[in-house]
């Protein structure tokens, strides 16, 4: 099933620490940043309760990179819930540089609902639906 559901924006500035040794941001940042802003979105429309009981886990990443990004460049990151199952969440990310309106990567990332107390996977429900749609 697929949902309608609210997109979470940020901006991100290019710093030193982002950029590997041919001074473009190192791939490894992309995932980091995704890993960030799932957990940014998670955490600005969920209840405390949810918070509580739920911890998330990847089973998944699917990056696909258009663009180059450098130090100092203005970038928009996206994201938003997609297909889900009764244990995985699909989640979708793209960054853009406006300056340009080049894509910089575009990706998605398959994540598992966890039990906070037993750490096993935990049954995606409409609680957690209604918070996404």
């Amino acid at each position: 099933m697929e949902l309608k559901n609210s997109h979470y924006k940020k901006t991100i500035i290019v710093q030193p620490q982002h950029l590997d040794e041919v001074q473009h941001v190192n791939n490894v940042i992309y995932v980091q940043w995704m890993q960030d802003i799932a957990a940014e979105h998670w955490n600005t429309f969920v209840s405390e309760k949810l918070k509580n009981e739920v911890l998330w886990m990847i089973k998944r990443h699917e990056v696909d990179y258009f663009n180059q990004a450098f130090l100092g460049d203005e970038l928009q990151m996206e994201t938003w819930t997609g297909d889900y199952t009764n244990v995985t969440w699909k989640r979708h990310y793209g960054i853009i540089r406006p300056a340009d309106n080049k894509k910089i990567i575009s990706a998605a990332s398959v994540w598992i609902p966890l039990d906070r107390k037993t750490q096993r996977p935990k049954k995606i429900d409409e609680e957690m639906i209604n918070m996404f749609a």
